[in-house]
C-alpha cells in the first residue's frame, strides 16, 4: 500500500462517496468507514506505517495525512450542506425598529395619593407618615376616645398583643406630630388603616385614609370649609359640589361628615352613593380641646381643624370605579386602564 497511486485512488473513491451522501445518516456511516477510530480505512492505513521500510515511512505518512485532511474537509462541507435545521427562535431583522418594552403602571390608589399630596402641598400642608401598628394611647386615648366607645370594641378594631392594635385611622399620626412639635402645624398623613367589617361596594377591611391637621392661632371652621372646597375642585373639577353634614367624632367639636356629589351617577343614584346622589368621603371638624390637653397644647391659645378622607373612595369617584374590590384583585385587565 506504499504506492502513492493507490492512495490517490482511495482519495477519489472517498470524496466521490461523500459527495453522493443523501442524508446525515449516510454521511455518518461514511465518516465511520473512512476515519473512524476503530476500523476506519484511513485509520488502518496509518497503523501500517511502522511496518514499512524506514525509507518509505515519511512519504507514505505524509500522503495518508493529506488523505485524511481531504476526507475530513469534505465530510464537514457535506454536513453543512445537508444541515437544514431551522435556526432556534425567530430571526432578528436589525433594520426594524425596536419593540417598546412593556412597562408597569402606578396603581390607581398610588396615582390618587400622589395627586392628593400635590394638591394639599399647594395649600401649604406637609406630608408625614406614622406606624400602622399602634398602641392604644395614640389610637384611642390621645384622640379622646373613651373606653366605652364602640370604636374600641373588638368587632371594630384588630387588637394585637401587649395593648397594640392595627391603627383604625390615620388620626394617630396627628397625635404623634403634636407630641413632638409646637404650633403652627399644617400636615397631611396618607396611609393604610384596618377595621373589621363586611366588605361591600364601598367598604373593605383594609383601606387607605388621608388625615389632615392644621393647628395655629385663629384657625376657624370657615378655614376648614375653604380647604375642603378647594381640594374637591382641584381633585374632581370645578363642577363638583360639596356639603358638610353635622356629625360626631370624639376628637373634634363641632364635627361634620364630608360629602361630594356622586360623579359616577351624576346624582341619579347608584350602589356607591347608596341611591342618594352623594358620597361620604370622610369626616372633619375643629380639634377637641381634650386632644390639645393630651399633647400638652393650651386650647385657650390655639385652635385647629382636622379632616380624614378615604383615599379608596376618592379614587373610585375620580376614575369611575363602581366596586372597591376591583382595586385589590390585581387584575391586569383592570389596572391597564389607568
Amino acid at each position: 500500500m506504499a504506492d502513492p497511486s493507490e492512495i490517490q485512488s482511495l482519495r477519489q473513491e472517498a470524496l466521490h462517496a461523500i459527495g453522493a451522501a443523501a442524508d446525515a445518516g449516510a454521511l455518518e456511516a461514511l465518516r465511520i468507514e473512512w476515519i473512524g477510530r476503530k476500523g476506519g480505512r484511513i485509520t488502518a492505513l496509518m497503523k501500517t506505517i511502522p511496518t514499512l521500510p524506514e525509507a518509505d515511512r515519511a512519504a507514505f505518512g505524509q500522503a495518508v495525512n493529506e488523505l485524511k485532511a481531504a476526507v475530513t474537509e469534505r465530510l464537514d462541507a457535506r454536513k453543512a450542506a445537508l444541515d437544514t435545521t431551522p435556526p432556534r427562535g425567530p430571526g432578528v431583522d436589525v433594520t426594524m425598529p425596536g419593540r417598546r418594552p412593556q412597562m408597569g403602571r402606578a396603581h390607581p390608589i398610588t396615582r390618587a395619593t400622589r395627586e392628593l399630596c400635590e394638591i394639599f402641598g399647594r395649600l401649604g400642608f406637609e406630608v408625614v407618615e406614622g406606624p400602622e401598628v399602634e398602641d392604644e394611647w395614640h389610637n384611642f386615648v390621645g384622640l379622646n376616645i373613651p373606653p366605652e366607645h364602640p370604636a374600641r370594641d373588638p368587632l371594630d378594631t384588630f387588637f394585637l398583643k401587649d395593648n397594640l392594635v392595627l391603627r383604625t385611622q390615620t388620626s394617630t399620626v396627628q397625635i404623634r406630630i403634636m407630641e413632638n412639635r409646637k404650633p403652627p402645624i399644617r400636615i397631611i398623613a396618607p396611609g393604610r388603616v384596618y377595621r373589621p367589617g363586611t366588605v361591600d361596594a364601598g367598604h373593605a377591611s383594609m383601606f387607605h385614609q388621608l388625615e389632615g391637621l392644621w393647628v395655629e392661632e385663629g384657625v376657624t371652621f370657615a378655614d376648614l370649609k375653604g380647604v375642603l372646597a378647594m381640594f374637591a375642585r382641584a381633585f374632581y373639577g370645578p363642577e363638583v359640589q360639596t356639603r358638610l353634614q353635622p356629625s360626631y367624632f370624639p376628637f373634634t367639636e363641632p364635627s361634620a361628615e364630608i360629602y361630594v356629589s356622586c360623579l359616577l351617577c351624576g346624582g341619579a343614584g347608584c350602589t356607591v352613593c347608596k341611591r342618594s346622589g352623594w358620597v361620604e368621603i370622610g369626616g372633619c371638624g375643629m380639634v377637641d380641646p381634650n386632644v390639645f390637653q393630651a399633647v400638652g397644647y393650651d386650647p385657650e391659645k390655639v385652635t385647629g381643624l382636622a379632616f380624614g378622607m378615604g383615599i379608596d373612595r376618592l379614587t373610585m369617584l375620580k376614575y369611575g370605579i363602581n366596586h372597591i374590590r376591583l382595586l385589590f384583585e390585581n387584575d391586569l385587565r383592570f389596572l391597564r386602564q389607568f
